[in-house]
């Protein structure tokens, strides 16, 4: 009994830690194979819709199981991580960054909270073996998300909170510590709502919760280091390195709520740049604004690929 209410007591703490680290969710599963989403992953795989993300297709083993990241994992701590700005950045007749990379690169802000949550946790129970994970490793976050009870997947394939829509970064802990395990809730609320579907401007959602990354414009204007293929011509929509579509025409958006975070506000340079400032970005000023920004993954020759691609074009 008194193992059971320990356990439940370190569960707790470990929710009431992450809010005051600032997460809007957690939620705890148990380590397991994914029996369900493994046939899912293969069928994708298969037909080539990971494009050039090869990296999707190496192991697989680990993916689908995370005993196999963590030896004697027992749990799988998830936590939701909220992006959606107060405001955006100015979107009329202008280029367009997701909302995502407004400002510091989500991988520091969020590992430095894990690291904090788990220092704070060995000192509350002794030595235990955790790993962190913050999209950066092979995790199916979104699956985990829901088998820990925190939402569910939309058509757009996005993690949706039934509290707070889908503007969230995913980050997980993998630990071999056993705790009390939330409900796995598999409530799809999207309905016949084909918002996210219909919007796309590239058709990418082939399916509900089958996308074709080598027609979505993240993949287009982050993963691909080619040239865009030519049919995508004047389909962009202006975004330059990712997008929010199909996100910001879902209905459970509206319930999403602005970030408390100082470190995802946007520089301040970029409030005020239109497509002028864009199109004659120096690279001196791309290491200047994007220095601690996702936006480095792209690069000054991808960024500047993009825009021109954007504006040929028109």
């Amino acid at each position: 009994m008194n193992a059971e209410r320990n356990k439940s007591e370190i569960s707790a703490w470990i929710k009431h830690r992450s809010v005051e680290l600032g997460f809007a969710g957690c939620g705890i599963a148990e380590a397991a194979f994914l029996s369900e989403e493994a046939p899912r992953l293969g069928k994708w795989l298969k037909s080539g819709m990971h494009g050039e993300m090869g990296y999707m297709a190496n192991y697989n083993e680990k993916r689908l199981d995370p005993r196999k990241l963590l030896e004697g994992a027992k749990s799988v701590i998830v936590f939701l991580y909220n992006y959606y700005p107060e405001e955006s950045l100015d979107e009329t007749n202008n280029y367009i960054l997701s909302k995502y990379a407004y400002g510091e690169d989500y991988h520091f802000v969020i590992k430095e909270k894990l690291g904090l949550l788990i220092s704070g946790l060995k000192e509350k129970v002794g030595p235990i073996e955790a790993r962190t994970f913050v999209d950066s490793a092979p995790v199916l976050e979104r699956a985990w998300a829901v088998r820990a009870g925190l939402g569910w997947i939309g058509k757009n394939a996005h993690l949706i909170s039934p509290k707070n829509g889908s503007f969230f970064f995913l980050a997980e802990i993998i630990t071999d510590l056993e705790l009390d395990y939330d409900i796995h809730k598999s409530n799809d609320l999207c309905g016949t709502c084909r918002n996210c579907i219909d919007a796309c401007p590239t058709k990418a959602i082939i399916a509900p919760r089958v996308i074709d990354a080598r027609k979505c414009i993240s993949y287009l204007t982050i993963e691909l280091k080619n040239e865009i293929p030519a049919e995508f011509s004047g389909k962009l929509e202006n975004r330059i390195f990712g997008c929010d579509i199909c996100q910001d025409v879902c209905p459970w958006n509206n319930f999403s709520k602005p970030h408390r975070e100082d470190r995802f506000r946007p520089h301040p340079k970029l409030l005020d740049f239109s497509k002028t400032n864009w199109e004659n970005l120096t690279p001196e000023q791309f290491n200047d604004i994007f220095e601690k920004s996702a936006v480095k993954r792209a690069k000054y020759t991808g960024l500047t690929k993009n825009i021109d691609f954007i504006k040929e074009g028109k």
